[in-house]
């Protein structure tokens, strides 16, 4: 077997794979001497059925099948020997004058060649790095949030301004029938906030979407619509009560603290405030983390100029995915696509050129960590090497789990050099502002 390449232009090439007959020959016999001894024909002992009649009747496919094997085998290691970096996967070219007949055979494929570009990470204008702070109005409205969970309810005959209200939103155009609870601090206005007050189980409410709630995010919870269908929805609905409750908060006693974190952990208000402090700042630090990822990718995607093998990547869109697309949704796919696509191919030279990878050993030791948080939330605070060790061999069974956790310790690494190399500047801000100013 013989494989040539003739480079089209920097991003395209051509691979012939030139098949001899004495690359399958031998093969191809193994196989029908076995089919042989194995043929059940009418008229015919077991394993005495002529070769010429073998040969008729499964020739074709045997040899069919070992040609494909030898080209399959062939260009995979062609590409790894000339160290190829392709994308997608080799494209052959139609043959309409393929005779199965001869003995010798030639093959052209398409490859679509990754391109040669560089990454700067030295950006002039610096980058915003976000440092969420949970203030002192940010735990006390989070203790408060966690007391109401945990109190009593008490039904009321008609809406105040602390009701807990449950009812149905419904608009039968958009298809709008959403069950939900809220109270009044969701709704904005006092024209809107009349409406509710003095209302009783059973009322229907008629209300419009627009200037309705204080953040849009509210909108999407009460009306069960994704952000892009609440996003500028201006539209009457129809909200109809169905039960009014009160709810009287719980006591911030040993009890209430038990609930929270286990017997004793918790002994005082002002250690819960601590601990919600700390937890808080946990979670806002992977948000602000989050955005910088973002906002980074963005910033190397628009300032990372190389170009794709666009005809290329289309047609392999075309063929590659369970169903087959046409030409136009071909190139509405990689339109669709392009982006990320862009950014993959700048991780892996992030990655190359930074020495930074992640091993089976890495993905192992996180998957152990976050066994190891998550049993202590059920008080398993102490639990054995062999134990966390057994059930992080179960979890990574899943492949889909390790490539999750494999994606996030690559993230995790490219956030830690972005934030040695890139120019950013830290803005200090409380959560509120964080969410106004990212989230509009």
């Amino acid at each position: 077997m013989n494989i040539t390449r003739e480079n089209i232009d920097a991003l395209n090439a051509i691979v012939t794979v030139a098949i001899k007959k004495n690359d399958y020959s031998e093969k191809v016999q193994k196989i029908l001497d076995d089919y042989r001894k194995q043929a059940n024909i009418p008229g015919f002992r077991k394993g005495h059925v002529p070769m010429g009649l073998v040969k008729k009747q499964y020739g074709k496919a045997v040899l069919v099948d070992e040609v494909n094997k030898l080209i399959q085998d062939g260009l995979n290691k062609y590409l790894v020997e000339e160290k190829l970096d392709v994308l997608g996967n080799p494209l052959p070219k139609a043959q309409e004058d393929l005779d199965w007949d001869a003995e010798d055979f030639s093959f052209e494929f398409e490859l679509g060649l990754a391109p040669e570009f560089s990454v700067d990470l030295k950006n002039k204008k610096a980058i915003t790095q976000y440092n969420i702070v949970m203030d002192e109005k940010t735990v006390n409205d989070q203790i408060e949030n966690i007391r109401k969970s945990y109190g009593k309810l008490i039904a009321q005959e008609e809406i105040t301004v602390d009701s807990e209200i449950t009812g149905v939103f419904a608009n039968d155009e958009n298809g709008i029938d959403n069950n939900t609870t809220f109270g009044l601090d969701k709704i904005k206005g006092k024209t809107n906030e009349k409406k509710f007050l003095g209302k009783k189980a059973g009322d229907t409410i008629k209300l419009k979407t627009k200037n309705l709630v204080n953040n849009e995010n509210d909108l999407v919870n009460l009306l069960g619509l994704t952000p892009e269908d609440a996003n500028g929805l201006e539209i009457e609905l129809t909200f109809t009560i169905n039960e009014i409750n009160h709810r009287e908060l719980a006591d911030m006693d040993q009890e209430f603290f038990d609930k929270l974190f286990g017997p004793g952990v918790i002994t005082t208000e002002k250690e819960l405030q601590d601990r919600l402090k700390e937890d808080g700042q946990k979670q806002f630090s992977q948000q602000a983390d989050q955005k910088l990822l973002n906002d980074v990718t963005d910033y190397l995607i628009e300032n990372t100029k190389f170009d794709l093998p666009k005809t290329f990547l289309e047609k392999w869109l075309q063929v590659s995915g369970e169903n087959p697309l046409t030409e136009d949704e071909a190139k509405a796919e990689f339109e669709k696509s392009e982006k990320g696509l862009r950014y993959q191919l700048i991780e892996s030279k992030l990655m190359s050129e930074n020495e930074l990878k992640v091993e089976f050993e890495n993905v192992k030791e996180h998957a152990k960590q976050m066994v190891k948080a998550q049993m202590a939330q059920f008080g398993q605070l102490n639990p054995s090497e062999e134990e966390l060790e057994n059930i992080a061999v179960r979890v990574l069974s899943n492949e889909e789990e390790v490539r999750r956790i494999t994606s996030q310790l690559v993230s995790e690494q490219l956030l830690n050099l972005y934030k040695d190399k890139l120019n950013l500047k830290t803005k200090e801000v409380t959560y509120d502002d964080f969410v106004k100013e990212v989230y509009g």
